[in-house]
């Protein structure tokens, strides 16, 4: 890993920084990509527990949210298609990045015209929307990536991402505390649950969107993206490279769809061998079920790239060499083993957090409760956290917070546990939120600062969607899991078992330090 270079700024270089009409744009861009996680994280959590769907089902939703762990696939789609009309007009970034926040509008929107109680099939029309949700807001989380590098030299990256930051964290109390406010005001309760309350909340939430897109059309178009005059490939090259994209997706959820039905009828001619598997024979199922639905799209991809029937020069250069730079300056080893570490570093919180607020309902907590320190206090022990976070990771080194961030990570699970047999104590969730959450954010400043250490800047548009995407994918796949877990465990044994999903990452974080610094 290449050394990290400190410039000392001036405090007035650094007033002035604050002040940068770049500066302030990220704040706001920040703001419209923190909505929409939480619109089917957490806060959808609560509708459809509300709403009176089952917990198991309440959790699977958050599979919705897996487009932010696949967003590297499509992420050079986004960086070499033009878009017709708009990019002429608004540039490459913010044509992408307008089309992006309309599709967010649009499943918001969708979401909130749906009542997930009325019947299976809303509860399904719901399902893709979310998902619909999930593709557009990690799309514009790329392209917001790509816009914050482009618009200023490396002397003002840091400001822009923090100030990136901390418009996210606003956008994400927005959506939680605020969307929880908004509906409890409205008159919604577990005991009598009111649509109404939830479509006008979920409208207020996609009315919000509309700074992000006021400041899409403010803002210009970085020069460096501008000198992009003219683009490589022809427009049937363009074309082909978009069929292989959509026809390998469609692959994928057509496979893991229709595999249902396969999975279901087996189950009536072996009813004993399912019923004998329980929840561990579901989960192989439902996993045997994304392997097929991955083995597919991998089929048609091969298929299309070795007949001819998309450039294999694109896809090998927006693919390939990005994943063969990787590889070659860790080597084989030790590049598997960093993967390993990125993929299960949030285990242990990411699983939790997705049944977390179910959590606090089935504890006895009121919305307002939930929202006010839950997300309101949380989101400020999170900013505590992630500046303390920055000031050790100075001070010590990434590997060392790494470690620690793992440790606190884990350890913090086990508080949930003392939460669980005391019940509604306001006065210990406000500690086990406190303790929780900065270590949360320390463990999240010290391992994007160890992501940005592996990204080579000649690929670091795909190399970190591909980082980022994978740090979600594991967690959030098994998380779709926790409330069967919780059924099946109960809550104090559910905490326990986060804990341990804990202990294997610190292994990992002594092994990757010391693999790469033999290098």
């Amino acid at each position: 890993m290449s050394q990290e270079v400190i410039v000392k700024r001036s405090w007035g270089d650094t007033r002035r920084g604050w002040l940068d009409p770049k500066a302030i744009a990220m704040l706001f861009l920040g703001f419209s990509a923190g909505v929409p996680i939480l619109l089917i994280f957490s806060t959808l959590s609560v509708w459809l527990r509300e709403a009176g769907v089952a917990r198991s089902a309440v959790t699977f939703f958050s599979w919705a949210a897996l487009g932010y762990s696949f967003k590297f696939l499509w992420a050079p789609l986004v960086d070499l298609l033009p878009l017709p009309g708009l990019t002429r007009i608004l540039g490459r970034r913010r044509a992408w990045l307008l089309v992006s926040q309309l599709l967010i509008i649009a499943a918001i929107v969708g979401m909130a015209l749906v009542d997930p109680a009325a019947s299976r099939h809303n509860l399904t029309v719901m399902a893709f929307a979310a998902v619909m949700l999930g593709f557009s807001s990690a799309t514009q989380d790329i392209v917001i990536d790509a816009y914050r590098i482009e618009s200023a030299g490396e002397s003002l990256q840091a400001m822009l991402a923090a100030l990136y930051i901390a418009g996210y964290r606003v956008g994400m109390l927005v959506a939680g505390a605020g969307s929880l406010f908004l509906a409890g005001y409205l008159g919604t309760t577990t005991e009598a649950y009111d649509y109404t309350a939830w479509k006008v909340t979920y409208m207020a939430m996609a009315a919000v969107i509309g700074c992000g897109v006021a400041t899409t059309l403010l803002i210009d178009e970085p020069e460096a993206s501008r000198r992009v005059s003219h683009y490589k490939y022809t427009v049937f090259d363009y074309g082909r490279f978009l069929s292989f994209f959509v026809l390998s997706a469609l692959a994928f959820a057509l496979t893991f769809f229709f595999s249902g039905f396969v999975f279901v009828e087996m189950e009536k001619v072996m009813p004993h061998f399912f019923v004998a598997g329980g929840e561990i024979g579901s989960f192989l199922v439902e996993l045997s079920r994304f392997v097929l639905a991955v083995g597919v799209a991998a089929t048609v991809a091969k298929i299309m790239l070795f007949g001819g029937l998309v450039n294999r020069e694109m896809v090998h250069q927006t693919y390939l060499e990005p994943i063969k730079d990787f590889f070659f300056r860790y080597g084989g080893k030790t590049a598997l083993l960093l993967l390993v570490l990125i993929g299960f570093y949030r285990l242990s919180d990411i699983v939790l957090g997705v049944v977390s607020n179910v959590f606090y309902l089935d504890m006895g907590f009121s919305k307002n409760v939930i929202a006010g320190v839950t997300k309101t206090f949380g989101l400020a022990m999170i900013l505590v956290g992630g500046f303390l976070g920055g000031i050790l990771t100075v001070r010590f080194g990434v590997n060392k917070i790494l470690f620690l961030g793992a440790f606190l990570s884990a350890a913090t699970n086990l508080l949930f546990m003392l939460l669980a047999r005391t019940g509604a104590d306001v006065s210990m969730l406000t500690v086990v939120i406190g303790a929780d959450n900065l270590s949360a954010g320390i463990a999240t400043t010290a391992f994007i600062a160890f992501l940005s250490s592996l990204t080579n800047i000649s690929f670091t548009a795909v190399q970190y969607a591909i980082f980022s995407s994978m740090m979600t994918l594991f967690p959030k796949l098994i998380g779709g899991y926790s409330g069967t877990m919780v059924s099946t465990f109960g809550y104090e044994r559910f905490f326990m078992v986060t804990a341990i999903m804990g202990i294997p990452v610190l292994f990992l974080v002594v092994a990757a330090r010391k693999a790469v610094c033999r290098k």
